[in-house]
């Protein structure tokens, strides 16, 4: 009897654990399958805001400086509304960084903004992935309604003119953004006409 009834609790332990380890594959395989589906994708979108003027924002950056938009008239910026707990948005960061890094000395600037996320994720979050670029990670709650931002990545590129050429969900890359400056004017446009 002992024999038997050892036999049977094996078989349901044994199943216990596949049906464990088939639960934990099948969410690891729906995981990658979404993070693939997001990857590299910069999708133009419509928003009410494109081609309107960019609503002003002002906000403490994570170095305890003041970010304000009406400062950067003249330039191109990239107003990006993002989060740490955000997988496309992690997946864009090296995009931004290597734009940020290929219009150095340019008339271009990158501000993000958090969205839901708290301060200490960001910085921590800032300081792993060396990130160069100003992030205002407090008080967001009126900038992303101000911009109709609903979820992250979100982005949009401002004309030095002050007007938003472009918006973006899912992610940007590097040429989309520098196609969207180039379709816009391009670098010539800066600084044109601004006291």
């Amino acid at each position: 009897m002992t024999d038997a009834s050892s036999e049977s609790v094996a078989p349901r332990g044994g199943s216990k654990l596949a049906r464990n380890a088939a639960i934990v594959v099948g969410l690891v395989l729906i995981a990658l399958i979404a993070l693939l589906a997001t990857r590299g994708t910069s999708k133009p979108i419509s928003s009410q805001i494109v081609g309107q003027a960019a609503p002003d924002f002002s906000g403490q950056t994570l170095d305890g400086s003041t970010f304000r938009m009406a400062n950067h008239r003249g330039e191109w910026v990239l107003v990006n509304f993002f989060a740490t707990w955000c997988t496309p948005c992690r997946l864009e960061d090296p995009q931004i960084q290597q734009f940020v890094e290929s219009h150095k000395g340019d008339p271009v600037q990158v501000i993000s903004v958090a969205f839901s996320d708290d301060a200490d994720s960001i910085r921590d979050y800032w300081v792993k992935e060396r990130n160069t670029w100003p992030v205002i990670s407090s008080d967001t709650g009126l900038i992303a309604l101000d911009y109709g931002v609903t979820k992250v990545p979100e982005s949009y590129m401002v004309a030095p003119s002050g007007l938003v050429v472009a918006g973006f969900f899912g992610g940007v890359t590097t040429a989309g953004l520098d196609k969207v400056i180039a379709d816009n004017g391009g670098m010539a446009v800066a600084g044109v006409g601004i006291e």
